[in-house]
């Protein structure tokens, strides 16, 4: 590793720190606002007394019905820096500070998600099945702060991480599976409703990290922990459509074995299957450990095809 930069390093660096792009970050709430604007019409073109008796009309059409909405979705993220840290006893016991993480949405492999959400007749409450797939990737021209040992030697006190590392990312990516309740807040209008919800599941990353000076990387899909999320959102509803526009807080906690091997090339389950069989057989990962913590914002666009049940009591609106 490189020694401490000097001061012109640090504002060159800072000058040309990678950014998003405002056009970019705008996409997603660009589409969602063309959504919206486009629905006005069908919200709108109702005569006074027609648009006044919809939301009661609607509850009663809706007081046989359970619904099942099957979408995916994509959007932008934004993760906050964390602390890495690299252990393996005996070894090394390093700490980058405040490493920074950008998300690429849409740079491939995009930014994407596919969600299950059911909602019981005659219940405010429903349920999700939800997985994203967003990407975590360290920037390769950030001066991080190092502390602790590395191979038995004191660390360098600063470096860049592309000065440190070959790889450090989780761009195949950084997903999540959680399972999450959901509670409707009635309507706002009689096409639209806003939603909260909470959640817990697992990350299952694809890690790809490698030291400058080592030949051998780790480079495959692992289960790394659990993780954490809480959402709050609008359905537009159409006919046997939804449109979801969303905020989302994910808080993913990682332990990532350094396992030093090229996985299996696209197939997670090969290479989930051969993580738990190193752990049931007691193996140390080769590398060490990683551990970090993600704590991501999203904000998302959703849309869903709406299956609804009849023969049920109604969903209170």
């Amino acid at each position: 590793m490189a020694g401490i930069g000097s001061v012109q390093d640090r504002l060159v660096w800072r000058r040309h720190r990678p950014r998003r792009s405002c056009d970019e970050a705008a996409g997603p709430l660009l589409a969602a606002i063309a959504v919206l604007i486009a629905a006005a019409p069908l919200l709108m073109s109702q005569p006074d007394e027609a648009r006044r008796a919809a939301p009661a009309a609607a509850a009663a059409e809706e007081a046989a019905r359970a619904e099942t909405l099957i979408a995916g979705y994509g959007g932008i993220t934004h993760t906050h820096s964390s602390d890495v840290r690299f252990a393996k006893p005996g070894v090394t016991e390093l700490n980058a500070h405040a490493v920074d993480w950008i998300g690429r949405p849409f740079k491939a492999p995009i930014y994407y998600g596919l969600r299950a959400m059911h909602w019981p007749a005659a219940s405010r409450l429903g349920g999700m099945l939800d997985f994203t797939h967003a990407k975590a990737i360290s920037v390769r021209e950030q001066r991080v702060r190092f502390t602790g040992t590395r191979n038995g030697r004191p660390a360098d006190a600063s470096a860049t991480i592309g000065e440190t590392f070959r790889h450090l990312e989780f761009s195949h990516g950084h997903n999540m599976l959680t399972l999450n309740g959901l509670l409707s807040l009635g309507r706002l209008a009689p096409r639209i409703r806003p939603y909260v919800g909470a959640g817990l599941g697992v990350s299952l990353p694809h890690t790809e990290v490698q030291f400058l000076d080592e030949p051998r990387r780790t480079y495959e899909y692992q289960v790394t922990g659990g993780v954490g999320q809480v959402l709050a959102g609008l359905e537009l509803r159409l006919p046997h459509a939804s449109v979801l526009v969303e905020y989302k807080l994910t808080v993913a906690p990682y332990w990532a074995p350094l396992s030093l091997r090229d996985g299996s090339k696209g197939n997670a389950f090969i290479d989930y299957w051969v993580q738990l069989s190193r752990w049931f057989r007691g193996e140390a990962p080769e590398g060490g450990m990683l551990t970090t913590n993600l704590v991501t914002h999203h904000l998302i666009v959703a849309v869903g095809w709406r299956r609804e049940a009849s023969g049920a009591p109604a969903r209170p609106d």
